[in-house]
């Protein structure tokens, strides 16, 4: 159970940094960079299915993956971009927040649901898969966007 609550404290506190960094975000110009850079990082934690413990099914990888991928469709639909001068901006989305939160509650309440019955590590295995199979769509999206708009410029 410590394990459970220390990833749940830990999924908070990343739920409140990944809201400021994107609150900031949309201060500054986006860049095909800052779009396609998260889901590469986040890549790494793929190494952790390296150890068996971390190992999970093939039902329970497509699972996670089918929540991650709907999970992505409620960012896709907050992440927007405009045109601000001959610069492209991400809109600030008052729902985002909101959805990252529910998104969170959803994940915690599942952690703790499922908790009981899979092992702790095929848990943190699945729930990376989710976080991943939601990020790549997202900044997929993102990025598809941004090129659209960025095309539409006149230097672009």
């Amino acid at each position: 159970m410590n394990y459970i609550l220390a990833s749940t404290v830990g999924a908070i506190g990343m739920a409140i940094f990944v809201t400021f960094m994107r609150m900031k975000a949309a201060k500054k110009p986006a860049s095909a960079k800052k779009i396609i850079l998260p889901p590469i990082f986040m890549s790494t934690g793929a190494l952790m299915f390296i150890f068996p413990v971390f190992r999970v099914h093939f039902l329970q990888i497509l699972e996670a993956l089918s929540v991650g991928i709907l999970f992505s469709i409620l960012l896709i639909k907050t992440s927007k971009f405009e045109v601000r001068g001959q610069e492209i901006f991400l809109k600030r989305s008052k729902a985002f927040a909101f959805i990252l939160i529910g998104l969170l509650v959803v994940r915690i309440i599942a952690k703790l649901v499922l908790s009981s019955s899979i092992d702790f590590g095929e848990l943190s295995g699945m729930f990376w898969i989710l976080a991943f199979g939601m990020i790549v769509p997202w900044r997929i999206a993102m990025y598809l966007q941004f090129k659209k708009l960025h095309n539409e410029l006149p230097n672009g």
